[in-house]
């Protein structure tokens, strides 16, 4: 996608292309460590998070985004695996909701996730549009609703633009394949890549879901 990325990792997990079997959390003192070392060297252009486990490590993060006056985040609420692993503990559940999701500028939670958050069932895409909005809890936080968990042809991903109040219709042919595994990660990252580069949000993610459905296309059969 064109960016240099810098990381910091925040656990280290057991996990081959069907699913996660182990996870190994970081210290919350030694994520602090590697995000002052990121943010006092190349100054990110956009940020994505991704998985985070626990309420500690979630809190740390939170005390750096403010520390550092972090822009264009995007908060990927990694919760359950697309193998269905979960990944987040249930405790920090909350913590995800209230202590960064505000900061962000978009969350990209898929269909369980959402349900997750929202303590509810989403059974079609009707339903999806009022849900974006309510993800965005009435703050300056867009959403993009994946609904690829959905029994459908064509795949239609909801955008909420929380800056205008407007819903957009994103769709995508549905590609037939079991290589599935990290599509979500994928996705999140390319948004930030291209927020980065100086993208408007909705142009952004149009060039994230090319990229990814490239991907799947070009795929190993593995």
């Amino acid at each position: 996608n064109g960016v240099f990325a810098l990381s910091a990792i925040t656990a280290l997990t057991a996990q081959n292309t069907t699913g996660v079997t182990g996870i190994f959390e970081t210290t919350p003192e030694f994520l602090a460590q590697q995000l002052d070392a990121v943010f006092t060297d190349i100054y990110p252009d956009a940020i994505k998070i991704g998985m985070v486990s626990s309420s500690a490590l979630i809190e740390t993060i939170a005390k750096k985004l403010r520390q550092y006056d972090a822009k264009h985040i995007v908060v990927d609420p990694v919760m359950v695996a697309t193998s269905g692993d979960p990944l987040l503990r249930e405790d920090a559940i909350a913590t995800l909701r209230d202590e960064l999701v505000p900061f962000a500028r978009i969350i990209t939670p898929n269909i369980p996730e959402a349900e997750i958050l929202l303590g509810r069932k989403l059974s079609s895409n009707e339903e999806l549009p009022e849900a974006a909005r309510q993800l965005s809890q009435g703050r300056k936080v867009s959403v993009f609703l994946k609904a690829g968990h959905l029994d459908t042809d064509t795949l239609t991903d909801i955008l909420y633009d929380a800056e205008t109040d407007t819903v957009h219709y994103m769709e995508s042919p549905k590609i037939a394949t079991v290589n599935t595994h990290g599509t979500g990660c994928t996705l999140s990252s390319a948004i930030a890549a291209n927020l980065a580069k100086g993208f408007a949000l909705e142009e952004a993610i149009a060039r994230a879901k090319a990229y990814l459905t490239d991907a799947l296309n070009a795929q190993l059969e593995l």
